[in-house]
């Protein structure tokens, strides 16, 4: 199932029954690991980014990759004339939003391919250079490689390799011996035992990144044939060390990076721009911690409420489109929350055609009531089990949902104090398509992994503050949490 539907899968679609997962304690773990690089590279790295004057561009399958940065515009459309602001102005980095995670494959390789050619073109009138991230989930679900093949092609191929990082260090992910780790609590659970893993449509078993390039691949790729940037070179050689491994890379290969620390993190990405600076090109397919890093984006505390230009009264929104497990416990702490409205969506309704508009409405209406009341409101969908194996119709079932959750926030009147949207697909057809956003400005984090926007003046809501709260990130009170934040 998708991350915009509120179902999740009725049973594991990889394993013939449920399996205990492998856990090793995190404190641990990483207690365990060799000493960091001493020295910080990231000066120097800033350093070089400014002397270049390159730009980072990140094509985001959903919105929540602008979890790390702060002072950066998300674009939701590419045309010539935008890109070409984009890199004519002083900014470190932009984002478009692609949200193809909630696409079929040739869709997704389409927009793709129409976004590379744009970007190649734009870089080439502009003289500005650029590199280019697909930044992807971190539990690795996503097109992966259909996507990142047909941007390589737009941009005009040549590409020494592709590096692979889903290390996520705001969201508890780390890559050890080339195994990908998730964190739960006080334990680290290999990704491909994880119930992200059993999704419906970017479902996998390996959790040890050159089988699970193999497995992505369909044995096209071999494991054997995976690079890999281990955290002995990381630690041990430090950047030149990962330069040396770079360029000992065949031309076209897949390296995997390990990481477990930001440190870790700039010492490859250092290691990768002196690698850069030998001629050498490359195409990255990262989660979130990477962009900050080659970006030269220097850390920023959270957010508080004093931070945003927040009304003083009236309510704010909350909408729900996830179907995780864990959004499921953060709903339910955020109606036992005091003064919380709830609007609940009934799902049988929405996916029947007779009932559908007039749920739509029902919703709508008693949201706009609560928000004229100056009452904080949550919309949130029926938790009853909906699902389909088949990937085609899996989709299809989030699009019906994601598509009525847009039509009620465009039927909505009141403008709300804050919007909170709970989920990736959904926080991107909420903001695209419920609210009109072309530009928005990422101003940072409200929780860690939790990014904020300022919608820009040809939106809806000019200047509203847009909570992008991923499905797979926070603990059960993560999104009650932001409720109290925000309380002036």
């Amino acid at each position: 199932m998708r991350e915009g539907a509120t179902f999740y899968a009725s049973r594991p679609l990889f394993f013939e029954s449920y399996m205990e997962p492998e856990r090793l304690s995190l404190s641990e773990t990483l207690s365990a690991l060799p000493a960091e690089w001493p020295e910080d590279p990231f000066p120097q790295i800033q350093a070089r980014l400014k002397q270049t004057g390159e730009k980072v561009v990140v094509l985001d399958d959903d919105p929540t990759g602008t979890q790390t940065v702060h002072g950066v515009p998300v674009l939701t459309e590419w045309s010539m004339e935008s890109l070409r602001r984009e890199f004519d102005n002083d900014l470190p980095a932009f984002y478009i939003l692609t949200n193809t995670r909630s696409m079929l494959l040739p869709e997704a390789q389409a927009l793709n391919t129409e976004i590379g050619r744009n970007l190649a073109a734009a870089g080439h009138i502009t003289d500005r250079p650029f590199t280019v991230v697909s930044r992807s989930d971190s539990t690795l679900r996503g097109h992966f490689p259909g996507e990142v093949g047909a941007l390589a092609e737009a941009l005009g191929g040549g590409f020494d390799a592709w590096t692979l990082m889903p290390f996520f260090l705001e969201g508890g992910r780390y890559t050890i011996d080339n195994v990908h780790y998730v964190a739960e609590g006080e334990d680290l659970v290999p990704a491909g035992q994880t119930p992200f893993a059993r999704d419906a449509t970017f479902g996998f078993r390996a959790s040890r990144l050159p089988e699970w390039v193999a497995e992505k691949t369909a044995g096209r790729i071999p494991a054997s044939a995976v690079g890999t940037i281990s955290l002995d070179d990381i630690r041990g050689g430090g950047p030149e060390r990962v330069t040396e491994q770079l360029l000992a890379m065949p031309a076209g290969s897949i390296c995997a990076v390990n990481a477990a620390s930001m440190r870790d993190a700039a010492v490859f990405v250092a290691g990768l721009l002196a690698a850069e600076e030998q001629g050498k090109r490359y195409l990255h397919r990262t989660a979130a911690s990477f962009v900050p890093v080659r970006a030269g984006i220097s850390p920023k505390p959270v957010l508080t409420a004093g931070d945003l230009d927040l009304p003083r009264s009236g309510g704010a929104l909350f909408v729900v489109g996830s179907y995780v497990p864990k959004t499921t416990a953060q709903v339910e702490h955020l109606l036992a929350s005091p003064g919380m409205a709830a609007a609940e969506i009934r799902v049988t309704a929405l996916l029947d055609p007779v009932e559908r508009d007039g749920e739509i409405a029902r919703v709508a209406a008693l949201t706009d009531d609560a928000l004229g009341e100056g009452r904080d409101v949550a919309i949130y969908t029926s938790r009853r089990l909906i699902a389909d194996e088949d990937a085609a119709r899996s989709l299809a079932i989030g699009q019906q949902v994601s598509s009525a959750l847009v039509a009620i926030v465009r039927a909505i009147r009141q403008r709300p104090r804050y919007f909170v949207a709970k989920g990736g697909i959904t926080s991107s057809d909420l903001a695209v398509k419920g609210l009109d956003v072309r530009r928005a400005m990422v101003q940072g984090q409200i929780l860690p992994g939790v990014p904020v926007w300022q919608t820009g003046p040809e939106s809806r809501f000019p200047g509203l503050t847009y909570v992008v709260f991923p499905g797979n990130v926070g603990g059960p009170t993560a999104v009650a949490d932001v409720r109290r934040k925000l309380i002036l």
